[in-house]
């Protein structure tokens, strides 16, 4: 079973409790599940939307705009947090951490502004919020003409990239061993890039904390 959204976690888990032979595997592009180093799915998707935000930064550069790209990411902001710094954003705002428009997103335009850059990217998690309304705010407040783009699920699209491929393989030969042993309601994980378990309901229950550094190292790349 593919263990992703909240929906399908809360599937394994009852279905291991009624007696069912389970083995899950991380197949999410959020990134989001805490006993693993990676799902598998990720790294296509900030691929792709790191693709776009390359394309849109030809736009913004001609244009001296604004560009807000909203990314998937409605409880996580993994894939925000990544393609802002892959993508050169000065900006990337997350459902984790809480903003103020003014100080956390104007503020650092207009810092860019005055020591000449003529066009800024702003990488948006959509469970951070809308970046039509915050588009609009920046033009508002600031009077910064700004724009929104919204990848929605082309993100999901394309071929997996060459790391999702060989670690789905690798996950699933795993996973599949399992169940010829017998062993069952387990997840099967990637810790120190290895493959391994957890036993499903610990796998399963622990939320996964963003990383404070990286967040961070996008704001120093941002300058």
């Amino acid at each position: 079973m593919r263990v992703s959204d909240s929906y399908w976690r809360g599937v394994a888990n009852k279905l291991a409790k009624e007696g069912i032979k389970v083995v899950g595997v991380p197949k999410t592009i959020d990134n989001d599940l805490n006993e693993t180093d990676y799902t598998f799915g990720f790294n296509t998707a900030i691929t792709r939307a790191t693709e776009a935000i390359q394309n849109l930064h030809t736009t913004a550069k001609s244009h001296h705009r604004t560009i807000l790209v909203e990314i998937m990411g409605r409880h996580a902001g993994y894939i925000a947090m990544n393609v802002g710094i892959s993508g050169g954003a000065e900006v990337v705002l997350v459902p984790e951490k809480e903003f103020d428009i003014n100080k956390d997103v104007i503020r650092p335009i207009i810092e860019g502004r005055n020591i000449g850059k003529k066009h800024y990217v702003v990488v948006v998690a959509e469970g951070a919020g809308g970046a039509i309304e915050i588009a609009k705010k920046i033009t508002e407040i600031a009077e910064i003409e700004a724009r929104a783009t919204i990848l929605g699920h082309i993100q999901r699209g394309g071929s997996p990239t060459v790391y999702d491929r060989v670690i789905a393989s690798r996950m699933g030969v795993h996973a599949v061993n399992l169940l010829k042993n017998n062993i069952i309601n387990r997840i099967v994980i990637l810790k120190d890039n290895k493959v391994t378990d957890l036993e499903i309901t610990e796998a399963l229950n622990m939320k996964k904390t963003l990383d404070e550094e990286v967040f961070e190292l996008n704001k120093i790349l941002s300058i």
